[in-house]
């Protein structure tokens, strides 16, 4: 009967873990875009990456507020993840969209 290492099995645990995180985040990410709507009819997986891991932690801001924990920084579940991330690419599409309306009136003066 052959025998199973388990060291080998828990040396895996940390680099599988953080390509689970950034697996996770992608896919909220691009949840979060798919839900506003996507600019060029594609997903910035970028965006998709960035809004997903810190939208994790700003809905889980969210969330410890909306319970009464005060503020813990901690990161949440599914939901939380992509309500933050929802937000966050809100805001970064509001950003730019003001950064771009702010240069298109600079260059007609």
């Amino acid at each position: 009967m052959p025998t199973v290492d388990f060291r080998s099995i828990t040396d895996m645990l940390p680099p599988m873990l953080i390509l689970g995180i950034i697996l996770f985040g992608m896919i909220v990410g691009a949840a979060a875009q798919l839900v506003l709507g996507r600019d060029g009819g594609r997903v910035d997986w970028t965006m998709a990456f960035i809004a997903g891991i810190l939208g994790s932690f700003l809905g889980g801001l969210l969330i410890s507020l909306l319970a009464g924990d005060g503020l813990e920084f901690r990161p949440s579940g599914i939901i939380g993840s992509i309500a933050g991330a929802i937000l966050l690419t809100a805001g970064w599409r509001w950003w730019v969209m003001r950064d771009a309306k702010k240069q298109q009136s600079a260059k007609s003066r």
